[in-house]
């Protein structure tokens, strides 16, 4: 996500002041209906996103279609795209990550206007400002609220890199490593595993991905159940 720094807003106005202590309410954050990017609601303050790199949604757009053909697929929960608010402890912040998975056990935590518990699995896509953010407060966040796995993908051109945490019996995060092909294999998408080079392309397939995923004799008799 990128951003540009905080302010204060008034509710469902669109109303921006040049200069006011960037404070509001998390109720009234719910209720603003602001159109012109991202927010996120962190310790009062209202931070506000600029627009997202071609780079940056080329991969986003990618995980979306590949995760959420598994998904449904499989019948495994739900894949949410930004902007949808993330309250993963109660009265903590409200984040809007690119991507989440809620599993079916989950699906309960979902309302019309957030998901009101932690998801099972997050994606952030880093930007050029967004590092610390996305490296740093984020990761503790969902540590401590027990998201159970956190991906972060770099899209910053020639710093192009993957990593992947999985929760331990500590709840704390752990390093999952590639394996030796390239690929990392979620310990929350049951049989998921993702070719991190899938990442890099620059027109990315997610029917042909999803097809290698789970084998192409598989995935025509799975659709032809689905008829």
């Amino acid at each position: 996500m990128n951003g540009i720094g905080t302010k204060q807003f008034e509710p469902k106005t669109g109303f921006v002041p040049e200069t006011v202590p960037p404070r509001m309410s998390y109720e009234d954050w719910l209720a603003w209906d602001y159109e012109s990017g991202l927010t996120e609601w962190v310790d009062g303050d209202v931070n506000i996103y600029m627009s997202a790199t071609a780079e940056h949604q080329r991969i986003v757009e990618f995980l979306d279609r590949l995760l959420g053909l598994f998904v449904r697929l499989f019948h495994l929960g739900i894949i949410k795209t930004a902007p949808y608010p993330m309250c993963a402890r109660a009265g903590g912040n409200a984040r809007e990550p690119d991507l989440i998975f809620v599993a079916t056990q989950h699906l309960a935590q979902l309302t019309s206007t957030e998901l009101n518990g932690p998801a099972d699995l997050v994606i952030e896509v880093i930007s050029e400002d967004s590092v610390t953010r996305d490296r740093d407060k984020k990761f503790y966040e969902y540590q401590v609220a027990g998201i159970r796995e956190y991906w972060l993908v770099d899209s910053r051109p020639q710093r192009e890199r993957a990593d992947f945490y999985v929760l331990d019996a500590q709840a704390r995060y752990q390093p999952c490593p590639l394996l030796a092909d390239g690929t990392f294999h979620s310990t929350v998408l049951q049989n998921f595993w993702l070719r991190v080079d899938w990442l890099w392309l620059d027109d990315p397939n997610p029917l042909a991905a999803l097809s290698e995923i789970v084998g192409t004799e598989n995935l025509v008799s799975l659709l032809r159940e689905k008829k």
